[in-house]
Protein backbone atom coordinates (compact mmCIF):
# COMPACT_ATOMS: atom_id res chain seq x y z
CA UNK A 1 0.00 0.00 0.00
CA UNK A 2 2.74 2.38 0.75
CA UNK A 3 2.50 2.87 -3.18
CA UNK A 4 0.19 5.54 -2.74
CA UNK A 5 2.24 8.36 -1.35
CA UNK A 6 3.05 11.81 -1.72
CA UNK A 7 4.98 11.33 -5.08
CA UNK A 8 2.20 10.73 -6.99
CA UNK A 9 0.31 13.55 -6.78
CA UNK A 10 -0.99 14.66 -9.74
CA UNK A 11 0.54 17.72 -11.19
CA UNK A 12 -1.10 21.02 -11.78
CA UNK A 13 -0.53 20.83 -15.55
CA UNK A 14 -1.45 17.18 -15.46
CA UNK A 15 -4.74 17.72 -13.59
CA UNK A 16 -5.56 20.39 -16.15
CA UNK A 17 -5.09 19.49 -19.10
CA UNK A 18 -7.23 16.73 -17.85
CA UNK A 19 -10.15 18.79 -16.69
CA UNK A 20 -10.19 20.00 -20.50
CA UNK A 21 -9.94 16.37 -21.74
CA UNK A 22 -13.14 15.73 -19.87
CA UNK A 23 -15.08 18.87 -20.60
CA UNK A 24 -15.20 20.05 -17.38
CA UNK A 25 -15.51 23.83 -15.98
CA UNK A 26 -12.94 24.98 -14.05
CA UNK A 27 -13.70 26.26 -10.70
CA UNK A 28 -12.12 26.68 -7.23
CA UNK A 29 -11.10 24.29 -4.78
CA UNK A 30 -13.97 25.31 -2.33
CA UNK A 31 -15.06 23.29 0.58
CA UNK A 32 -16.49 20.04 1.29
CA UNK A 33 -13.63 18.74 2.85
CA UNK A 34 -10.97 16.12 2.08
CA UNK A 35 -9.34 14.05 4.36
CA UNK A 36 -6.39 16.70 5.33
CA UNK A 37 -6.60 17.13 9.03
CA UNK A 38 -9.87 14.85 9.34
CA UNK A 39 -10.50 13.66 12.32
CA UNK A 40 -9.17 10.05 12.50
CA UNK A 41 -12.74 8.84 13.26
CA UNK A 42 -14.80 11.05 10.35
CA UNK A 43 -14.39 9.60 6.92
CA UNK A 44 -15.83 12.14 3.92
CA UNK A 45 -17.87 10.77 0.84
CA UNK A 46 -18.31 13.05 -1.71
CA UNK A 47 -20.85 12.14 -4.22
CA UNK A 48 -23.23 13.72 -7.75
CA UNK A 49 -26.42 13.56 -5.79
CA UNK A 50 -26.79 16.52 -4.81
CA UNK A 51 -30.32 16.18 -4.83
CA UNK A 52 -30.42 13.86 -1.62
CA UNK A 53 -30.69 15.93 1.45
CA UNK A 54 -29.88 14.87 5.26
CA UNK A 55 -32.70 12.09 5.94
CA UNK A 56 -33.05 10.77 2.60
CA UNK A 57 -32.86 7.60 1.97
CA UNK A 58 -29.11 7.77 0.50
CA UNK A 59 -27.52 9.79 3.31
CA UNK A 60 -29.18 7.45 6.15
CA UNK A 61 -27.48 4.50 4.15
CA UNK A 62 -23.96 5.95 4.17
CA UNK A 63 -24.65 6.99 8.20
CA UNK A 64 -25.61 3.41 8.40
CA UNK A 65 -22.40 2.16 7.02
CA UNK A 66 -20.32 4.39 9.04
CA UNK A 67 -21.92 3.37 12.24
CA UNK A 68 -20.73 -0.40 10.72
CA UNK A 69 -17.39 0.54 9.78
CA UNK A 70 -17.21 2.66 13.95
CA UNK A 71 -16.53 5.65 11.86
CA UNK A 72 -18.84 9.21 11.17
CA UNK A 73 -19.24 10.22 7.92
CA UNK A 74 -19.59 13.88 6.63
CA UNK A 75 -20.59 14.04 3.31
CA UNK A 76 -21.20 16.23 0.79
CA UNK A 77 -23.21 16.49 -2.64
CA UNK A 78 -22.24 18.01 -6.05
CA UNK A 79 -23.50 18.51 -8.95
CA UNK A 80 -21.60 15.92 -11.71
CA UNK A 81 -19.26 17.94 -13.38
CA UNK A 82 -18.51 20.73 -10.62
CA UNK A 83 -17.58 17.45 -8.54
CA UNK A 84 -14.68 15.92 -11.44
CA UNK A 85 -12.85 19.51 -10.58
CA UNK A 86 -13.35 19.21 -7.40
CA UNK A 87 -11.64 16.00 -7.15
CA UNK A 88 -8.73 16.52 -9.29
CA UNK A 89 -7.53 19.90 -7.37
CA UNK A 90 -8.48 17.71 -4.13
CA UNK A 91 -5.91 15.14 -5.12
CA UNK A 92 -3.58 18.01 -5.79
CA UNK A 93 -3.65 19.68 -2.54
CA UNK A 94 -3.66 16.22 -0.78
CA UNK A 95 -7.24 16.87 0.85
CA UNK A 96 -9.08 14.24 -1.01
CA UNK A 97 -12.68 12.01 0.00
CA UNK A 98 -12.09 8.59 1.79
CA UNK A 99 -15.20 7.40 -0.81
CA UNK A 100 -15.56 9.17 -4.09
CA UNK A 101 -18.89 8.29 -6.13
CA UNK A 102 -18.45 9.36 -9.29
CA UNK A 103 -19.72 9.55 -13.10
CA UNK A 104 -18.17 6.28 -14.89
CA UNK A 105 -16.53 7.80 -17.85
CA UNK A 106 -14.66 9.87 -15.46
CA UNK A 107 -13.00 7.23 -13.48
CA UNK A 108 -10.16 7.25 -16.36
CA UNK A 109 -9.60 10.74 -16.39
CA UNK A 110 -8.97 10.73 -12.60
CA UNK A 111 -7.12 7.09 -12.85
CA UNK A 112 -4.76 8.54 -15.47
CA UNK A 113 -4.41 11.48 -13.48
CA UNK A 114 -2.95 9.21 -10.66
CA UNK A 115 -6.24 10.32 -8.28
CA UNK A 116 -7.42 6.83 -7.36
CA UNK A 117 -6.22 3.52 -5.78
CA UNK A 118 -6.74 0.20 -7.69
CA UNK A 119 -9.22 -2.85 -6.30
CA UNK A 120 -5.90 -5.02 -6.56
CA UNK A 121 -5.04 -2.47 -3.80
CA UNK A 122 -7.77 -1.57 -2.05
CA UNK A 123 -8.94 -5.27 -1.97
CA UNK A 124 -12.70 -4.22 -3.44
CA UNK A 125 -14.33 -7.48 -4.06
CA UNK A 126 -15.90 -6.82 -8.38
CA UNK A 127 -16.08 -10.23 -8.45
CA UNK A 128 -19.73 -10.34 -8.44
CA UNK A 129 -19.80 -7.38 -10.95
CA UNK A 130 -20.97 -8.03 -14.75
CA UNK A 131 -17.70 -7.61 -16.44
CA UNK A 132 -19.53 -5.06 -18.95
CA UNK A 133 -20.15 -2.73 -16.43
CA UNK A 134 -16.56 -2.93 -14.95
CA UNK A 135 -15.12 -2.34 -18.05
CA UNK A 136 -15.93 1.16 -17.67
CA UNK A 137 -13.86 1.87 -14.27
CA UNK A 138 -11.20 0.08 -16.13
CA UNK A 139 -7.70 1.53 -17.63
CA UNK A 140 -4.01 0.17 -18.61
CA UNK A 141 -5.52 -3.12 -17.40
CA UNK A 142 -6.02 -1.77 -14.21
CA UNK A 143 -9.75 -1.60 -12.20
CA UNK A 144 -10.55 1.58 -10.37
CA UNK A 145 -14.02 1.28 -8.04
CA UNK A 146 -16.95 -0.77 -8.51
CA UNK A 147 -20.07 0.35 -9.93
CA UNK A 148 -22.86 1.37 -7.86
CA UNK A 149 -25.65 0.96 -10.82
CA UNK A 150 -26.29 1.62 -13.89
CA UNK A 151 -28.76 3.27 -16.79
CA UNK A 152 -28.84 2.68 -20.22
CA UNK A 153 -30.79 3.70 -23.53
CA UNK A 154 -33.77 1.71 -25.24
CA UNK A 155 -36.92 2.38 -27.32
CA UNK A 156 -40.12 3.10 -25.34
CA UNK A 157 -43.37 2.58 -27.59
CA UNK A 158 -46.58 3.34 -27.61
CA UNK A 159 -49.25 0.30 -28.16
CA UNK A 160 -51.91 2.80 -28.95
CA UNK A 161 -50.57 3.89 -31.94
CA UNK A 162 -48.48 0.96 -32.87
CA UNK A 163 -51.86 -1.31 -33.00
CA UNK A 164 -53.48 1.83 -35.02
CA UNK A 165 -50.76 1.26 -37.67
CA UNK A 166 -50.92 -2.53 -37.81
CA UNK A 167 -47.24 -2.76 -36.55
CA UNK A 168 -46.68 -6.30 -34.16
CA UNK A 169 -43.69 -4.93 -31.98
CA UNK A 170 -42.79 -8.71 -31.99
CA UNK A 171 -41.86 -8.17 -35.83
CA UNK A 172 -39.69 -5.15 -35.06
CA UNK A 173 -36.09 -7.17 -34.62
CA UNK A 174 -33.40 -5.53 -36.50
CA UNK A 175 -32.94 -1.81 -38.26
CA UNK A 176 -35.26 -3.10 -41.78
CA UNK A 177 -37.75 -4.30 -39.44
CA UNK A 178 -37.90 -0.91 -37.17
CA UNK A 179 -37.83 0.91 -40.51
CA UNK A 180 -40.89 -0.59 -42.00
CA UNK A 181 -42.40 -0.21 -38.49
CA UNK A 182 -41.69 3.83 -38.44
CA UNK A 183 -43.02 3.85 -42.31
CA UNK A 184 -46.46 2.07 -41.72
CA UNK A 185 -46.71 4.76 -38.62
CA UNK A 186 -46.58 7.48 -40.56
CA UNK A 187 -48.82 6.23 -43.51
CA UNK A 188 -51.92 5.85 -40.83
CA UNK A 189 -50.98 9.35 -39.82
CA UNK A 190 -48.83 8.52 -36.65
CA UNK A 191 -45.67 10.17 -36.26
CA UNK A 192 -42.44 7.40 -36.06
CA UNK A 193 -39.59 7.80 -33.86
CA UNK A 194 -37.58 10.83 -31.87
CA UNK A 195 -34.05 10.85 -30.59
CA UNK A 196 -31.73 13.65 -29.41
CA UNK A 197 -28.78 14.39 -32.07
CA UNK A 198 -28.20 17.66 -30.23
CA UNK A 199 -24.84 18.86 -30.48
CA UNK A 200 -23.31 17.76 -26.91
CA UNK A 201 -22.45 14.51 -25.41
CA UNK A 202 -26.41 13.68 -25.14
CA UNK A 203 -26.38 13.26 -29.04
CA UNK A 204 -23.13 11.25 -29.07
CA UNK A 205 -24.86 9.22 -26.18
CA UNK A 206 -28.06 8.29 -28.06
CA UNK A 207 -26.20 7.71 -31.24
CA UNK A 208 -23.70 5.19 -30.19
CA UNK A 209 -26.27 2.15 -29.95
CA UNK A 210 -26.85 2.65 -33.28
CA UNK A 211 -23.18 3.22 -34.36
CA UNK A 212 -22.06 0.20 -31.67
CA UNK A 213 -25.00 -2.16 -33.39
CA UNK A 214 -23.38 -1.86 -36.35
CA UNK A 215 -20.45 -3.22 -35.43
CA UNK A 216 -18.53 0.22 -35.80
CA UNK A 217 -15.64 0.83 -33.23
CA UNK A 218 -14.46 4.13 -31.87
CA UNK A 219 -11.24 4.06 -33.18
CA UNK A 220 -12.69 4.18 -36.60
CA UNK A 221 -15.29 6.80 -36.98
CA UNK A 222 -15.53 6.66 -40.72
CA UNK A 223 -16.32 2.70 -41.00
CA UNK A 224 -18.52 1.51 -43.81
CA UNK A 225 -20.30 0.46 -40.46
CA UNK A 226 -20.54 3.45 -38.47
CA UNK A 227 -21.26 5.44 -42.01
CA UNK A 228 -24.46 3.01 -41.93
CA UNK A 229 -25.57 3.89 -38.81
CA UNK A 230 -25.61 7.41 -40.02
CA UNK A 231 -27.44 6.75 -42.48
CA UNK A 232 -29.96 5.26 -41.00
CA UNK A 233 -30.40 8.39 -38.57
CA UNK A 234 -30.45 10.49 -41.95
CA UNK A 235 -32.72 8.24 -44.04
CA UNK A 236 -35.74 8.82 -41.12
CA UNK A 237 -35.13 12.43 -41.01
CA UNK A 238 -35.48 12.71 -44.51
CA UNK A 239 -38.49 10.30 -45.11
CA UNK A 240 -40.17 12.39 -42.03
CA UNK A 241 -40.12 9.16 -40.08
CA UNK A 242 -37.98 11.20 -37.32
CA UNK A 243 -39.08 15.05 -37.09
CA UNK A 244 -36.24 17.84 -37.36
CA UNK A 245 -36.55 18.57 -34.16
CA UNK A 246 -33.73 15.89 -33.02
CA UNK A 247 -31.10 18.22 -33.89
CA UNK A 248 -31.61 20.10 -30.97
CA UNK A 249 -33.50 17.97 -28.94
CA UNK A 250 -32.03 16.71 -25.31
CA UNK A 251 -33.08 13.99 -23.70
CA UNK A 252 -35.91 15.65 -21.80
CA UNK A 253 -37.26 17.36 -25.01
CA UNK A 254 -37.53 14.46 -26.94
CA UNK A 255 -39.01 13.16 -24.16
CA UNK A 256 -41.52 15.69 -23.61
CA UNK A 257 -42.36 14.88 -27.55
CA UNK A 258 -43.24 11.11 -26.59
CA UNK A 259 -45.22 12.18 -23.64
CA UNK A 260 -47.50 13.82 -26.00
CA UNK A 261 -48.88 10.39 -27.02
CA UNK A 262 -48.29 11.12 -31.03
CA UNK A 263 -44.77 8.92 -31.48
CA UNK A 264 -44.34 5.37 -32.21
CA UNK A 265 -41.38 5.14 -30.54
CA UNK A 266 -38.75 7.32 -28.16
CA UNK A 267 -35.21 6.36 -27.74
CA UNK A 268 -34.15 7.27 -23.94
CA UNK A 269 -33.72 6.07 -20.77
CA UNK A 270 -34.08 3.96 -17.25
CA UNK A 271 -34.46 7.18 -15.56
CA UNK A 272 -37.92 8.23 -17.71
CA UNK A 273 -39.57 5.33 -16.02
CA UNK A 274 -41.52 7.54 -13.41
CA UNK A 275 -42.49 9.72 -16.07
CA UNK A 276 -43.41 6.81 -17.94
CA UNK A 277 -46.13 5.69 -15.99
CA UNK A 278 -47.96 9.59 -15.71
CA UNK A 279 -47.55 9.64 -19.64
CA UNK A 280 -51.46 8.39 -19.56
CA UNK A 281 -50.97 5.67 -22.23
CA UNK A 282 -49.76 1.75 -22.39
CA UNK A 283 -46.51 2.29 -23.29
CA UNK A 284 -43.54 -0.59 -23.80
CA UNK A 285 -39.62 -1.06 -23.41
CA UNK A 286 -37.69 -2.94 -26.41
CA UNK A 287 -34.19 -3.13 -26.23
CA UNK A 288 -32.74 -1.00 -29.12
CA UNK A 289 -32.27 -3.83 -32.27
CA UNK A 290 -28.27 -4.09 -34.05
CA UNK A 291 -28.80 -3.82 -37.66
CA UNK A 292 -28.91 -7.45 -38.63
CA UNK A 293 -30.49 -8.29 -35.09
CA UNK A 294 -30.07 -9.21 -31.18
CA UNK A 295 -29.68 -6.19 -29.01
CA UNK A 296 -27.21 -3.37 -29.70
CA UNK A 297 -24.69 -2.56 -26.82
CA UNK A 298 -25.86 0.93 -25.51
CA UNK A 299 -24.01 2.87 -23.32
CA UNK A 300 -23.84 2.85 -19.72
CA UNK A 301 -24.62 5.86 -17.70
CA UNK A 302 -24.39 5.06 -13.79
CA UNK A 303 -21.44 5.41 -10.85
CA UNK A 304 -18.72 4.07 -9.46
CA UNK A 305 -17.41 3.90 -5.91
CA UNK A 306 -13.88 4.82 -5.74
CA UNK A 307 -11.16 5.21 -3.24
CA UNK A 308 -8.92 7.94 -3.64
CA UNK A 309 -5.36 7.60 -3.02
CA UNK A 310 -4.76 8.87 0.69
CA UNK A 311 -1.30 10.27 1.84
CA UNK A 312 -2.32 8.44 5.46
CA UNK A 313 -2.60 5.03 3.58
CA UNK A 314 -4.23 3.83 7.44
CA UNK A 315 -7.29 4.94 5.74
CA UNK A 316 -7.48 2.54 2.86
CA UNK A 317 -8.96 -0.34 5.43
CA UNK A 318 -11.80 1.52 6.98
CA UNK A 319 -12.83 3.05 3.10
CA UNK A 320 -12.75 -0.16 1.87
CA UNK A 321 -15.28 -1.50 4.61
CA UNK A 322 -17.68 1.87 3.89
CA UNK A 323 -17.53 1.10 -0.11
CA UNK A 324 -17.74 -2.65 0.79
CA UNK A 325 -20.91 -1.98 2.43
CA UNK A 326 -22.37 0.42 -0.09
CA UNK A 327 -22.56 -2.07 -3.01
CA UNK A 328 -23.70 -5.28 -0.56
CA UNK A 329 -26.53 -6.98 -2.30
CA UNK A 330 -29.34 -5.64 0.34
CA UNK A 331 -27.97 -1.77 -0.12
CA UNK A 332 -27.30 -2.03 -3.66
CA UNK A 333 -31.02 -3.03 -4.12
CA UNK A 334 -32.49 -0.21 -1.95
CA UNK A 335 -29.92 2.45 -3.66
CA UNK A 336 -31.07 1.10 -7.22
CA UNK A 337 -34.52 1.23 -6.55
CA UNK A 338 -33.74 5.14 -5.08
CA UNK A 339 -32.26 6.01 -8.11
CA UNK A 340 -33.81 4.01 -11.12
CA UNK A 341 -30.97 2.31 -12.10
CA UNK A 342 -30.07 -1.45 -12.80
CA UNK A 343 -28.21 -3.42 -10.29
CA UNK A 344 -24.19 -3.84 -11.25
CA UNK A 345 -24.84 -7.86 -10.41
CA UNK A 346 -27.09 -10.94 -11.33
CA UNK A 347 -28.00 -11.45 -8.21
CA UNK A 348 -29.96 -7.75 -7.38
CA UNK A 349 -30.80 -7.90 -11.00
CA UNK A 350 -33.09 -10.81 -10.63
CA UNK A 351 -34.50 -9.23 -7.38
CA UNK A 352 -34.89 -6.13 -9.35
CA UNK A 353 -37.00 -8.06 -11.59
CA UNK A 354 -39.16 -9.97 -9.14
CA UNK A 355 -40.22 -6.75 -7.50
CA UNK A 356 -40.65 -5.42 -11.16
CA UNK A 357 -41.34 -6.91 -14.17
CA UNK A 358 -41.03 -3.67 -16.13
CA UNK A 359 -37.51 -3.73 -15.59
CA UNK A 360 -37.18 -7.05 -17.64
CA UNK A 361 -36.26 -5.24 -20.97
CA UNK A 362 -33.78 -2.52 -19.15
CA UNK A 363 -31.91 -5.88 -17.48
CA UNK A 364 -31.27 -6.92 -21.21
CA UNK A 365 -30.39 -3.37 -22.12
CA UNK A 366 -27.77 -3.66 -19.26
CA UNK A 367 -26.15 -6.66 -20.00
CA UNK A 368 -25.45 -5.62 -23.48
CA UNK A 369 -24.72 -2.33 -22.54
CA UNK A 370 -21.05 -0.69 -22.96
CA UNK A 371 -18.94 1.75 -21.15
CA UNK A 372 -17.96 4.60 -23.48
CA UNK A 373 -14.38 4.72 -22.07
CA UNK A 374 -14.42 0.82 -22.35
CA UNK A 375 -11.71 -0.72 -24.74
CA UNK A 376 -8.89 1.31 -22.73
CA UNK A 377 -10.13 4.78 -24.94
CA UNK A 378 -9.42 6.58 -21.15
CA UNK A 379 -9.45 10.01 -22.05
CA UNK A 380 -9.46 9.91 -25.70
CA UNK A 381 -12.98 9.60 -25.35
CA UNK A 382 -14.09 13.10 -25.02
CA UNK A 383 -12.70 14.33 -28.01
CA UNK A 384 -14.20 11.40 -29.97
CA UNK A 385 -17.31 12.30 -28.83
CA UNK A 386 -17.23 15.74 -29.93
CA UNK A 387 -16.21 14.51 -33.75
CA UNK A 388 -19.17 12.25 -33.81
CA UNK A 389 -21.55 14.70 -32.28
CA UNK A 390 -20.32 17.46 -35.26
CA UNK A 391 -20.60 14.71 -37.65
CA UNK A 392 -24.10 13.72 -36.63
CA UNK A 393 -25.70 17.41 -36.96
CA UNK A 394 -23.49 17.65 -40.34
CA UNK A 395 -25.34 14.85 -41.72
CA UNK A 396 -29.03 15.06 -40.22
CA UNK A 397 -28.70 19.01 -41.53
CA UNK A 398 -28.05 18.51 -44.96
CA UNK A 399 -24.38 20.04 -44.62
CA UNK A 400 -22.45 17.13 -45.43
CA UNK A 401 -23.04 13.05 -46.53
CA UNK A 402 -23.16 11.01 -43.68
CA UNK A 403 -19.49 9.49 -45.83
CA UNK A 404 -18.01 12.88 -45.87
CA UNK A 405 -19.04 13.83 -42.26
CA UNK A 406 -17.42 10.84 -40.53
CA UNK A 407 -14.26 11.21 -42.55
CA UNK A 408 -13.65 14.82 -40.91
CA UNK A 409 -14.73 13.21 -37.67
CA UNK A 410 -12.17 10.66 -38.58
CA UNK A 411 -9.14 13.51 -39.37
CA UNK A 412 -10.30 16.05 -36.54
CA UNK A 413 -10.14 13.16 -33.67
CA UNK A 414 -6.57 12.06 -35.63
Amino acid sequence: MNSFSRRHRPTAAVLISLAVAAGVTACGSGSGGGTEGADSGTYTVWDPYPQFAQGSAWTKLLDKCGTAAGVKIKRTGFDTSDLTNKALLAAQQGNSPDILVVDNPVVSTLAEAGVLTTTDDNKLDTSKVDPNLLAAGQSGGKTYGTPIGANTLALYYNKKVLKEAGVDIASVKDWASLTAALEKVKKAGKKGITFSAIGTEEGSFQFLPWFWGADAKLTRLDSAQGESALALWKGWVKSGVAPNSVLSNTQTTSWQEFATGEYAFAENGTWQLANAEKAGFDYGVLPIPGASGGSAAAPTGGEFVTLPVQDDTGRYTTAQKLATCLTSTQNLYDTDTTLSYVAPTTEVQDKQVAANAELKPWVAAVKAAKGRTSDDLGTKYPKISEQMWKAVQSALSGSKSPKDALTDAQSAVK
